[in-house]
C-alpha cells in the first residue's frame, strides 16, 4: 500500500468516525428530549450542532469520493 493510499484510508476512517459520532449524539439528544424535556438543558442546540456537523462531514466525504472516482 502506498503512502498516499494510507493517508486516504485514514481520512475516510476519520470522516466515518466523526459522522457516526455526531449522528449518534444528535439521535441521543433527541431521545433525551422525548423522555425528560424539563431536565435537558441545551438539547435543541446539541441536536442542531451535531446535525450540522454530520451533514457537513457527509458533504465533504461525498466531494472527496466524487473527486477520487471521476479524477481525470
Amino acid at each position: 500500500m502506498t503512502p498516499a493510499a494510507i493517508i486516504i484510508v485514514i481520512f475516510f476512517l476519520a470522516a466515518g468516525l466523526t459522522l457516526g459520532w455526531h449522528g449518534q449524539k444528535s439521535v441521543a439528544a433527541h431521545e433525551d428530549v422525548k423522555v425528560g424535556h424539563t431536565r435537558v438543558k441545551g438539547g435543541r442546540r446539541t441536536r442542531w450542532r451535531s446535525g450540522v456537523v454530520a451533514v457537513a462531514v457527509l458533504a465533504v466525504l461525498l466531494i472527496a469520493v466524487y473527486d477520487l472516482v471521476f479524477h481525470r
